[in-house]
């Protein structure tokens, strides 16, 4: 990536699927954020926009949508992914920038950002990507990292944490890892063109002390009463977003047997790219970009 453009956090040879989910005793999070997603996704949709999915954990949440882009930084991340959902049609699987998203505006019913935007320096700036990308009425589904939680009030009231958890600037606690403050997330969604329809606290009961002395199932049920009070206050350390797009694009219709009209040159913007098979020309600018392995990639052009 140039240096004119935000760095991104790779997960590229990771086993962070496997370490932190699978192995990691994280069942709780995990079952808990699904039922929050169960409660804000949209019944059903034509195309939906996974953002940072990783190795496709969420995505067979996404049943009620006819297809899902499933875009990740890393490579190695979406051939998890693939092999944990195979490749059929019903997905389509693309490596890119968040900052320069490769479709056309307007393309999605619905976006969905789930533990990713803590790893954004630029938040606003990638919302705004997301933004072009959904139609007038488009849902988004993000969720953030929340700076002001028990743990952080706790700690920062008896003087065991500099960083003020009241304030809205983030704090970076490991490089490209940051919390946010709930206003400053619901700041960046008004700039960037969304208004917030519904708002969820998870994750209430992310002690290692309850994890080991509790049942999971009773842990989520637990969990699942008190998310309702995310309308009230956010002092979790996870907190769940739906946003509506407001004015910008209308619906488009989705692409049918050719999956690459829904791509647009990251750089200049130019389409429809000219499809050369395992290449996609941008008929503006003559940058190529790659398709290997059943996996879009503009990450970098190829020429």
């Amino acid at each position: 990536m140039s240096n004119s453009h935000p760095p991104v956090i790779d997960y590229e040879g990771s086993d962070y699927q496997t370490r932190f989910w699978a192995s990691g005793g994280r069942e709780y999070e995990d079952r808990a954020e699904a039922v929050a997603l169960q409660r804000l996704l949209p019944r059903s949709g034509k195309l939906l926009l996974e953002l940072g999915a990783g190795a496709g954990r969420n995505t067979p949440r996404y049943s009620g949508f006819e297809r899902v882009v499933l875009l990740d930084y890393s490579r190695t991340q979406l051939c998890q992914a693939q092999e944990r959902l195979g490749k059929s049609d019903r997905y389509v699987y693309v490596a890119a920038d968040v900052y320069r998203l490769p479709f056309v505006p307007g393309l999605f019913d619905a976006a969905t950002l789930i533990r990713t935007l803590h790893h954004l320096v630029e938040p606003c700036l990638a919302l705004g990507q997301v933004r072009q990308a959904l139609p007038t009425g488009g849902i988004l589904i993000l969720e953030f990292a929340n700076k002001r939680n028990f743990k952080a009030i706790a700690r920062y009231l008896v003087g065991r944490q500099s960083w003020n958890p009241f304030s809205l600037e983030p704090v970076e606690f490991v490089p490209l890892n940051f919390d946010f403050h709930p206003q400053a997330v619901r700041n960046w969604l008004t700039e960037s063109g969304f208004a917030i329809r519904r708002q969820l606290t998870v994750s209430h009961f992310r002690l290692a002390l309850l994890k080991r002395t509790l049942p999971v199932g009773l842990l989520v049920w637990m969990d699942s009463l008190a998310q309702w009070t995310g309308a009230l206050w956010q002092v979790t350390p996870s907190v769940f977003v739906r946003a509506e797009a407001l004015g910008g694009e209308p619906a488009k219709s989705p692409p049918g047997a050719s999956q690459t009209a829904m791509f647009r040159c990251p750089e200049c913007g130019g389409h429809p790219l000219d499809n050369q098979g395992h290449r996609l020309a941008c008929p503006a600018c003559g940058r190529v970009w790659l398709f290997e392995g059943g996996i879009y990639d503009f990450r970098q052009p190829a020429g």
